[in-house]
């Protein structure tokens, strides 16, 4: 059912306006109607003790790796090219997409994806080719499952290969990972011998189950990055991360009866449920074409959903189904992660591709039950990021259990894991320190993958560039 003008007109005005953010650094809200000030200077008092959010200033590491704030410590858990697979073979490269989930006495689960696009040839360590593991043999990506003890011991095979350009994915309410891939390449196009842009679901408890891979084709076939499922009502939202014209939220409606489970959605018909893309209006009720229209920290949509006409994408792809006035779009839709009752979704930047206005990064908050989306996070503009200290381009995100959401950025320039306070202040946690270029043109990858484990003593990230997985160690508090 639609959701009125009148009741949207009320529900705007029950959740309250924003403040507009401008310059190099924005700051964020996490809790619904949350509002945001800008971050001011450390509070560092005059023996050097940090009192503002967060842990204080990020340390040099001497291994030139992860400067981290004093009295946290990092360790490698994988590195592509260096440790090794159960097979034998080099852990994959690319590093992406990762949950954390609970194995047996103090054991730490973890799915990472690899981004790995097109041919095997194309790059020095794909993911192996494991026997009836397979989607594609022309495919280079997938996914492993990294088994780490409290001890620093660990263990890692592949859960999927033969996959393309496995991006964020998301975790299931039921304890598996779904494994997304941003490249919808048809059989014959760029080697693949199947078609791609699908939906796989990988099990980390149970390798039997990921034997003969299927892809979830009901969740449509387009440049996929991330999904999460509702936990009350079954729905799953997921991005795509695209341009020319922009990429689209999505949302897949169960068919009536359908229960989620453990390796239920390999057995669905491709045509199982209802896709949909949204249409957002204003408290006005004026139609809103692209998520960039809002400059507004606390700018409320209300969203209707429109039905997709040809999920596979036979022959135009999913987003190029829609003219521009019958559906809403955003740069960039990366990262989400379900939590408050809702989806908090990631679109990292916008420019000339965009009709709005440019910024280095926004986060939304979807209330399905309001069936409104709230500017939660805008970060203006970068205007240098080559400097230390401002934060652009958010990827990857998590929901900290000590309050604030944790971002992995993925812009140009120094890259940062960063939080943000419930209260709306930033601070940085990890900077990644492995320079790829030159001294005079230093270079340096992205961060992905950022979760928590199970018990909340260990956040797990990735540098995705060559490919290395940390696990980070420290004083965790509510970080104010």
């Amino acid at each position: 059912m639609p959701l009125t003008r009148r009741e949207f007109t009320r529900q705007s005005a029950l959740t309250g306006a924003g403040v507009a953010l401008t310059g190099a650094v924005g700051a964020l809200a996490t809790a619904p109607g949350a509002l945001a000030a800008e971050d001011g200077p450390a509070e560092t008092d005059r023996h050097g003790h940090h009192h503002g959010p967060g842990y204080g200033p990020l340390l040099p590491d001497p291994k030139g790796i992860l400067a981290l704030p004093a009295g946290f410590a990092y360790r490698i858990v994988t590195h592509s090219g260096v440790t090794k697979l159960e097979s034998g073979e080099f852990t994959p490269s690319n590093h992406d997409g990762t949950a954390a989930f609970e194995g047996p006495r103090g054991v730490t689960l973890l799915v990472n994806n690899h981004e790995l696009k097109g041919p095997r040839k194309n790059w020095k360590y794909p993911v192996p080719l494991t026997d009836a593991l397979v989607y594609d043999p022309a495919a280079a990506g997938g996914c492993t499952v990294v088994e780490t003890h409290r001890d620093g011991r660990t263990a890692e095979w592949v859960g999927i290969a033969g996959t393309s350009q496995n991006c964020a994915g998301g975790r299931t309410p039921w304890g598996t990972w779904l494994t997304c891939e941003e490249n919808a390449d048809k059989a014959g196009e760029n080697g693949m011998t199947k078609d791609h842009g699908y939906v796989f679901e990988v099990d980390p408890h149970d390798r039997r189950a990921n034997r003969h891979p299927i892809p979830v084709k009901a969740f449509g076939r387009y440049e996929h990055e991330a999904v999460v499922i509702d936990t009350k009502r079954g729905h799953a939202y997921l991005t795509e991360d695209a341009s020319g014209p922009n990429g689209l939220l999505y949302r897949w409606v169960p068919p009536h009866g359908f229960q989620h489970g453990r390796g239920r959605l390999r057995h669905i018909p491709e045509d199982a449920g209802i896709l949909q893309a949204p249409k957002c209006y204003d408290a006005g009720g004026r139609f809103i074409d692209d998520l960039s229209r809002a400059t507004r920290l606390g700018t409320v949509y209300g969203v209707d959903w429109v039905d997709v006409p040809d999920r596979d994408a036979k022959t135009v792809p999913v987003r190029k189904q829609f003219a521009d006035a019958e559906i809403t779009r955003a740069r960039k839709l990366e990262g989400m992660w379900w939590a408050d009752g809702g989806a908090y979704i990631v679109s990292s930047y916008a420019r000339d591709e965009s009709p709005g206005q440019p910024h280095d990064g926004q986060v939304w908050f979807y209330d399905p039950r309001r069936r409104t989306l709230t500017l939660k996070v805008l970060l203006g503009v970068n205007a240098d990021p080559s400097k230390d200290g401002a934060y652009d381009g958010p990827d990857n995100i998590t929901v900290s259990p000590y309050g604030g959401l944790i971002i992995a950025e993925d812009g140009e320039g120094v890259q940062h894991l960063f939080g943000a306070t419930e209260s709306g202040r930033t601070y940085p946690i990890a900077r990644n320190e492995l320079n790829l270029g030159t001294e005079e043109e230093p270079a340096y990858s992205e961060f992905a993958g950022v979760v928590f484990s199970p018990d909340g003593r260990t956040l797990f990230a990735s540098v995705q560039t060559p490919g290395i997985m940390v696990a980070i160690t420290g004083p965790w508090k509510r970080a104010c």
